[in-house]
């Protein structure tokens, strides 16, 4: 089978972008691209150290290890991002330096896919399902692939969701 000289640049287009998305491209940059909590070790200690917190639900030293990181470089993105994720996590949080620090992630970084997710997740929170939705808007641009953070955030909104009252049905619904 033959292939034009424009079909095969397409075809490599395509391979390279596939295999940038995989390697981890198109999202954040350093650990805030993907998923700062998952298990995957970390070269930065701060970020590490609070992953180790996150994973055992310890948001106090989450978030004092992250105040520290912040002292340090305030133009980390992912430290701004698992820092409010630390701070909405815990018993009583503070929404707004909650969103204070999502937005300052999202000024450094504005493809940081995971300040997307956790705000999107944020607003769900507080019940603002359209802000949310507009969270999800972002990683679908930014997601060209899809993307885990996308997954996610779809899930807690279809979540939300379904646990919500259907507000429109009952206002349709006649009073006899």
């Amino acid at each position: 089978m033959k292939c034009s000289r424009k079909g095969m640049i397409a075809i490599a287009l395509l391979a390279g972008c596939c295999s940038v998305h995989a390697a981890g491209g198109g999202g954040g940059g350093g650990a805030g691209g993907g998923d700062e909590i998952s298990g995957a070790k970390s070269a930065d200690p701060i970020i590490q150290s609070a992953r180790d917190a996150i994973a055992k639900e310890d948001w106090d030293a989450a978030q004092a290890t992250l105040q520290n990181g912040l002292v340090a470089n305030s133009n980390n993105a992912d430290y701004h991002n698992l820092y409010a994720y630390s701070i909405r996590k815990s018993p009583k949080p503070s929404m707004e330096v909650v969103f204070t620090h999502y937005a300052e992630a999202l000024r450094i970084d504005p493809r940081h896919r995971g300040a997307h997710e956790y705000l999107g997740e944020a607003y769900l929170q507080i019940g603002n399902l359209a802000k949310a939705k507009e969270q999800l808007a972002a990683l679908d641009k930014l997601c060209f692939f899809g993307c885990e953070e996308y997954d996610d955030l779809k899930h807690s909104i279809a979540a939300f969701e379904s646990a919500q009252p259907l507000k429109s049905a009952q206002l349709k619904t006649p009073s006899w």
